[in-house]
């Protein structure tokens, strides 16, 4: 498969990137990161475009962490859920036999007491 080419542009400098990705995507990505680096040196005017890069990819990574520690937080959740409906259900299918075998039993002693009635 052919790589995307893109070109970015990062606080005056052009980067150009090989991907497998969309090229819209990756230049959305370039944009948002311009913009937080961006804003990071206006914030700041004492710390180089270096430090600025740098505390950017700390954010994205202290977010793509946490991130990921949702997900996995939420696929045990899942499983748990999973885990517990196929308990209840199990507990539900058991349930029902009862029933049925009690209606049984309910209907075999009403044809039973039918009978000792009717013998008066």
């Amino acid at each position: 498969m052919e790589k995307n080419k893109v070109r970015l542009n990062i606080c005056g400098n052009d980067y150009f990137i090989f991907t497998d990705d969309d090229v819209k995507y990756v230049s959305i990505l370039g944009d948002e990161l311009d913009d937080r680096i961006s804003k990071l040196l206006h914030e700041n005017s004492r710390i180089s475009i270096t430090q600025a890069a740098i505390l950017a990819a700390l954010e994205y990574a202290d977010n793509a962490k946490k991130a990921v520690d949702s997900a996995d937080n939420l696929r045990s959740q899942i499983k748990e859920y999973l885990e517990d409906s196929a308990r209840y259900k199990m507990e539900a299918e058991v349930a029902r036999r009862d029933i049925e075998r009690l209606n049984r039993e309910i209907q075999a002693l009403k044809t039973k007491q039918t009978g000792h009635l009717s013998g008066f």
